[in-house]
């Protein structure tokens, strides 16, 4: 597990980089909340979205399907609290 210098509440649990994504499952420690932020390196994009902790590793594999830009799931949803991670929100 890595601490995030800037952010040292949270945890990453698992990171994964390919065809210009960098999809990173994080921890709040103080929050106990689960998070699946995903950078576009193409196109510069880039969001967070809060999982249920029992969907976090298909949601780490799917983001969009769980409320990217182009998905819509009803097991994760826009975190007001996600502009204060890493790279905005």
């Amino acid at each position: 597990m890595k601490r995030d210098v800037d952010h040292p509440e949270l945890h990453e649990l698992d990171h994964r980089h390919g065809a210009g994504f960098d999809v990173t499952l994080l921890w709040s420690a103080r929050s106990g909340k689960v998070y699946v932020a995903v950078e576009d390196a193409r196109t510069s994009d880039a969001f967070r979205i809060v999982v249920e902790p029992a969907h976090a590793l298909d949601a780490f594999h799917h983001p969009y399907a769980y409320g990217g830009p182009s998905g819509g799931s009803t097991t994760a949803r826009p975190e007001p609290e996600a502009a204060a991670l890493p790279n905005g929100g």
